[in-house]
């Protein structure tokens, strides 16, 4: 068994985020790689994981989990963190002088208008609380736990309004699954 390295991060030892690196280095690129799709994302997410694992090096428990696993937890979140806030950023889309100057909007963008004022009124007819879970975690991409703490409700619950507000849209939108749908 080698010895911990987080320990020695965590009391202050710059030769230990080294050695992090040469023995984490291979676990961590391969897994932002798998998550994410550019070299060069993938490249910086190791840099944040790395800096991350250096500023909480003394979370690390080693009765709780080994070294390894904690480091891998550690990348495991940043990354899908950094996905997800991939996913929030609206898509840039160049506008052009002759589209604003003709007034037109194309169909597919009069489609999404609509769909989306659909889903704002069905929204509005949910619960106060259903609506703010929904709204926290659908728009906000927040974690159910993170929505928890923020709302001050017990994570039970937190999940409860979310499931319950989703089910009220997909009624009032007319939306089935394919469960609903095969008979």
């Amino acid at each position: 068994m080698t010895e911990p390295l987080l320990p020695r991060v965590a009391s202050g030892d710059p030769a230990a985020v080294r050695e992090v690196l040469d023995r984490y280095g291979g676990l961590l690129w391969s897994l932002a790689r798998r998550f994410l799709n550019d070299p060069t994302d993938a490249e910086d997410a190791v840099q944040e994981i790395v800096i991350e694992l250096w500023r909480h090096a003394e979370r690390f428990d080693p009765s709780l989990a080994s070294e390894t696993t904690f480091v891998a937890m550690v990348a495991r979140r940043r990354l899908i963190d950094r996905v997800r806030g991939k996913m929030r950023q609206p898509p840039s889309e160049p506008m052009f002088e002759e589209d604003l100057r003709a007034g037109e909007v194309p169909p597919d963008r009069l489609e999404v208008a609509d769909e989306v004022a659909r889903v704002t009124a069905a929204l509005a007819t949910l619960p106060e609380a259903q609506q703010r879970s929904v709204r926290l975690a659908v728009f906000d991409g927040l974690t159910h736990q993170r929505i928890s703490e923020m709302l001050e409700l017990p994570l039970g619950t937190v999940k409860s309004h979310i499931r319950r507000g989703l089910i009220g849209l997909r009624e009032k939108l007319g939306v089935t699954t394919d469960e609903e749908a095969s008979p």
